[in-house]
């Protein structure tokens, strides 16, 4: 049998035929490849946002959060293992209002991954000075305290989660307005048990209850002035207006030291109730909340 070899001229023309065969191999075989199943990942500063997180994400999205419990959001700081997950996260949800974990370190935390989507949670919520605050220009932090700014947050939250995922918007939308009714019920059971309280005004030691009160048309009486401890004459004008009002109960952070608000508690045969604004499960801690409230405000106004 004789042999045949090819030209030049044939292989000049068959290479290249052969690489586009070979390209077309390869991006069938890329367009076939499964999913990896990888879960975005959702970085959020405080517990009560992972909850809001996970009501609209539901088992498409993982969350961490940065602050964790029992810590206290004004002092803490990243580990280097929050910051290896952070540098992996698809979306960090901020409050955005001022808390002062994110004012020390938001930009630091943006430069560990630049390619992240930072969504602003405070984003449409009207934000409010610190109630008793004298010639303070300082924003209330605190906005997750109202159901309502809830609301707003969990909206700024899903559409991120979209931009980040557009595949399961439906699945995101559908979470969403579950989570959005159940936060209508809170509303209304927080405006009927408050409707018929003789006297609206409620004692904190820090004020961190200022938009709970301007949504429920209350008044909040802080011990705490500028950040600082009362003076002397200070707590004698708190005990005398607890009362005058018949307060017996004062609203304490679990994260702050009591000691002022338990003085004046025993000042004036009363106690302290803990209610963290930290804590995850959001709408059973309200409704904590309200059912302390509620009592503390019928016992006031007799």
């Amino acid at each position: 049998m004789s042999r045949r070899s090819f030209s030049p001229k044939l292989l000049l023309r068959v290479i290249p035929v052969l690489a586009i065969v070979l390209f077309i191999f390869i991006a069938s075989s890329c367009s076939r490849e499964e999913p990896t199943g990888e879960k975005p990942m959702v970085v959020v500063t405080i517990l009560p946002q992972a909850e809001f997180v996970k009501k609209v994400g539901g088992d498409r999205v993982d969350v961490t959060v940065m602050v964790p419990p029992g810590a206290n959001v004004h002092i803490y700081e990243p580990t280097p293992s929050q910051m290896t997950i952070l540098a992996k996260a698809a979306m960090y949800a901020k409050v955005g209002s001022g808390i002062e974990f994110e004012l020390t370190w938001m930009e630091k935390l943006r430069a560990v991954n630049k390619e992240m989507l930072v969504v602003d949670c405070s984003a449409g919520v009207p934000l409010q000075e610190v109630i008793d605050e004298v010639d303070s220009s300082e924003i209330d932090p605190h906005i997750w305290m109202s159901p309502g700014n809830v609301a707003v947050m969990v909206q700024n939250i899903y559409e991120g989660l979209v931009t980040i995922d557009a595949a399961n918007k439906a699945y995101y939308e559908q979470h969403r307005d579950a989570y959005l009714q159940e936060l209508s019920r809170l509303d209304r059971e927080i405006r009927d048990s408050l409707s018929g309280v003789p006297d609206r005004t409620f004692m904190v030691y820090h004020p961190y209850l200022g938009y709970f009160a301007r949504e429920y048309g209350l008044t909040m009486l802080s011990i705490e002035k500028e950040g600082k401890e009362p003076t002397a004459a200070g707590m004698a004008r708190m005990i005398a207006q607890a009362k005058e009002r018949n307060i017996t109960v004062i609203f304490a952070e679990p994260q702050f030291n009591p000691q002022s608000a338990k003085v004046i508690a025993d000042a004036i045969g009363g106690r302290v109730v803990f209610i963290d604004p930290l804590a995850g499960d959001y709408v059973a801690n309200m409704r904590y909340f309200l059912g302390e409230l509620v009592s503390a405000m019928n016992r006031a106004g007799r």
